[in-house]
């Protein structure tokens, strides 16, 4: 990411997290180790964490902070040093990174081209006096490999798909070097306390709450990928649509999105189950190549289309992605008539007039995550419920990334993206213009459909604090 030599008389190897939190299966790590190596160095693995990100809340900090201190264990177990800090009063560490670095030959840091991890490691990499080398983390086929210019999904799937049997064994990189145990310019926090009291502690908003769907951990993770296997799997092509039924989807994405698991531990879990040797189910059997070939296709043909894309936008949150037919179509119809709109306090609360909606929502507030086929009809509907495109879509961005666990990412945010644009529907609608609507037929057609949206539009939620106003900035073009 820059252009510096690297630091001969160093004392180690920096490698800087900041979501793909796992020791294991983690390029970042491995990247690391793999020179540390062949410098004679220690690997030092630090992840920080500060109250002023975005949407700092209970929930996320939680579900953060729980997989930071499974990260440093799993360090420990592969001979590793890892070091955290929690920012908060009394506790501030200004240019932690810059200070660590200091003593660097280098550093690794992730590539991720969305939220603060994007801007911090670009800011970091043009002022630090150490190269710093990005490794991707986050997907089973790194987008770099794939070359520029790719135009379409077809295209995508086109290069993608023959590249992932290159990319799905690795093992560990063995680090040659004892764990580094030496000075440090600031004191470490173990994390090994009651992670709720320390949040508590903290200036951040204690509204929304931790999940509890969604525990933290590596543990947690795991469980979730064994349900996968056992539950969801078998039957994931016929079901994966249907937000009635509990093992339709996988619920990996927030595991995901924090890098607690990888895609590419994903897959040979999947492969293995394929085989007949995973579990393969409630019978134990082998899981059918339709629900495989399904599972791959949403993991690794759209998940990975999504971050693929967001390395060519300048912003992947922001309006101007939409396709520019979409927003074209949107503001002609700015000035319709919109009986349908609600105020940003019954749409955060979900209390608005559309109980189809208040499921969808409250299953976010609840939960910090949303059914897909359920997100489509959400953010279909907020383009009715807003006074604009331009507030539609920072007002669903801004429910995404303050609520969910997987928000602030591209698979989020590429999704939001489809829904304003996607393929122009058939005939000019009032508001939507061109942009195809959609309705909750699919959910209500279920067998006790009409019962679970009544249940779910009433289920209980956080009373999270409202804002003046949507904040728009982080979304819009000045």
């Amino acid at each position: 990411m820059n252009d510096r030599p690297i630091v001969t008389d160093a004392r180690y190897v920096l490698c800087w997290l900041q979501q793909a939190l796992r020791a294991r299966d983690n390029p970042v790590i491995d990247a690391a180790v793999r020179l540390g190596n062949a410098l004679g160095l220690p690997v030092l693995v630090y992840h920080g964490v500060r109250e002023d990100y975005p949407y700092a809340s209970d929930r996320l900090h939680q579900f953060i902070l729980g997989a930071s201190r499974d990260l440093a264990a799993g360090c420990r177990e592969r001979g590793l040093a890892c070091v955290r800090h929690v920012d908060r009063d009394g506790h501030r560490e200004k240019g932690l990174v810059y200070r660590l670095g200091a003593d660097a030959a280098a550093l690794v840091l992730e590539d991720q081209p969305t939220f603060v991890a994007r801007w911090q490691s670009e800011r970091v990499a043009s002022r630090i006096t150490i190269p710093v080398y990005a490794v991707d983390a986050a997907c089973l086929v790194p987008p770099t490999v794939l070359g520029d210019g790719i135009a379409g999904r077809s295209g995508f799937l086109g290069r993608h798909e023959p590249a992932r049997a290159a990319w799905i064994d690795a093992e560990d990189e063995q680090a040659k070097i004892a764990p580094y145990d030496a000075a440090l310019p600031f004191t470490p926090d173990s994390l090994d306390g009651d992670l709720d009291a320390l949040i508590a502690t903290l200036d951040i908003d204690h509204s929304l709450p931790p999940s509890p769907a969604f525990p933290a951990g590596r543990g947690a993770a795991e469980a979730r990928l064994q349900r996968l296997i056992r539950d969801v799997l078998p039957g994931y092509a016929t079901t994966r649509n249907d937000a009635t039924r509990r093992e339709g989807a996988s619920g990996l994405s927030p595991y995901l999105h924090f890098g607690v698991l990888g895609p590419r531990e994903v897959m040979r879990a999947v492969a293995a189950a394929q085989s007949g040797g995973g579990g393969g189910g409630k019978g134990g059997g082998q899981v059918g190549a339709r629900h495989a070939t399904k599972f791959a296709d949403e993991l690794l043909g759209w998940r990975e289309w999504f971050q693929y894309q967001a390395r060519g936008l300048a912003a992947p949150e922001r309006y101007d992605r939409v396709a520019g037919w979409a927003r074209a179509t949107l503001a002609d119809h700015a000035d319709d008539p919109r009986p349908d709109i609600e105020s940003l306090a019954s749409l955060l609360r979900g209390e608005t007039r559309d109980q189809s909606w208040n499921a969808c929502q409250r299953q976010f507030l609840r939960f910090g995550w949303m059914h897909n086929n359920l997100r489509m009809y959400w953010a279909k509907r907020i383009i009715a419920m807003t006074p604009d495109p331009e507030t539609a879509w920072a007002t669903a961005c801004y429910l995404n990334d303050r609520l969910s666990l997987d928000g602030r990412d591209p698979s989020t945010y590429g999704n939001i993206a489809a829904m304003f644009g996607g393929a122009p529907g058939d005939c000019e609608r009032p508001v939507y213009g061109r942009v195809a609507t959609r309705g909750d037929g699919s959910t209500r057609a279920r067998d006790g459909g009409d019962a679970w949206l009544a249940r779910a539009a009433s289920r209980p939620v956080p009373a999270v604090t409202v804002p003046a106003d949507v904040p728009r900035e982080r979304y819009l073009r000045d």
